[in-house]
């Protein structure tokens, strides 16, 4: 019975004396160590409030203030462009109306509608093979309206920081919804036709506000958005007259036209009374005049 405690002994000896042994109890330790190491990372990270969640780090960076600044800066350093991709041949055929350009240029800017001419707020742009074509978002902003407007066709609004608002009409389809996020570049809809602008066939009706007061979007084209920002809009030197001024304006010359059309009309009926009259006959001669003729003949 005493020699089996001595096999187990000596058999822990021989193991012992193993030139592995030694090495296998260090790698042991250093595994246990390590674990160790780890375990307490964790357990401090925990406690600090911080995790391994992507998403969770995702919403705190998202709720961050910085990133709505970050997002701002970028897209002041936005190109403004005009609203047709860029493989796109197009050309502007109704120019903005400036009260200060050169009477050329104004013409330029009027639309002809039911026989009588309107200023325009923008420009009108057609493909130049009279095509319709895809209308794109000429800044990054958000759908803030969408009508649909029986002389301008279908009309999308986006809005953009500093009060900064792009209306893109004339559209014959729409491919976007009130409250859709848009990048620069996006499609709006299809170019088409108005009953406004009908000499213009296929094309988009494009204007800039700033502050409500409409920008000449040529002056802009290929700048950035902050120069935009920076322009302070001068309102017009007089208020484009309502329909209802423009129709007694209209009355107004016509009733001067009657007047000197009168005038006229009476003018010549009172010429040709005056040839219609007859000539005055010759006045009687005098008693004198008569002696005269008699003394002539007799002295003849």
């Amino acid at each position: 019975m005493e020699e089996i405690p001595n096999e187990s002994k000596n058999k822990w000896t021989r193991i012992f004396k193993k030139k592995w042994f030694l090495p296998a109890v260090y790698l042991l330790l250093a595994a246990f160590l390590l674990i160790g190491v780890v375990w307490y990372q964790n357990l401090e990270n925990k406690l600090l409030g911080g995790g391994d969640d992507e998403s969770e780090l995702t919403d705190s960076y998202s709720d961050d203030p910085f990133d709505e600044e970050a997002e701002s800066v970028v897209q002041q350093q936005e190109t403004i462009k005009m609203p047709v991709q860029e493989d796109v041949q197009t050309e502007i055929v109704t120019k903005f109306f400036d009260y200060q350009d050169e009477q050329d240029e104004q013409e330029q800017g009027l639309n002809l509608y039911n026989n009588r001419y309107y200023q325009s707020t923008g420009v009108n742009i057609a493909a130049d093979d009279g095509e319709t074509f895809d209308v794109v978002a000429s800044m990054s902003g958000t759908v803030s309206e969408i009508k649909e407007d029986p002389l301008l066709g279908n009309v999308v609004v986006l809005g953009h920081e500093e009060d900064i608002s792009t209306y893109y009409a004339s559209l014959g389809e729409v491919a976007v919804e009130p409250g859709d996020k848009i990048a620069q570049g996006d499609e709006l809809g299809v170019a088409g036709k108005n009953l406004f602008s009908e000499e213009s066939g296929n094309h988009v009706h494009f204007e800039i506000r700033k502050d409500d007061l409409e920008v000449d979007p040529e002056k802009f084209f290929n700048e950035s958005v902050a120069k935009l920002i920076e322009y302070e809009p001068e309102e017009m030197p007089e208020e484009a007259p309502s329909e209802e001024d423009a129709e007694d304006a209209e009355d107004a010359v016509e009733e001067d036209l009657e007047e000197e059309k009168e005038d006229l009309e009476e003018k010549e009926d009172q010429d040709k009374e005056e040839e219609d009259e007859p000539a005055e006959e010759p006045a009687p001669e005098t008693d004198e005049e008569e002696r005269q003729d008699v003394s002539f003949y007799i002295t003849a």
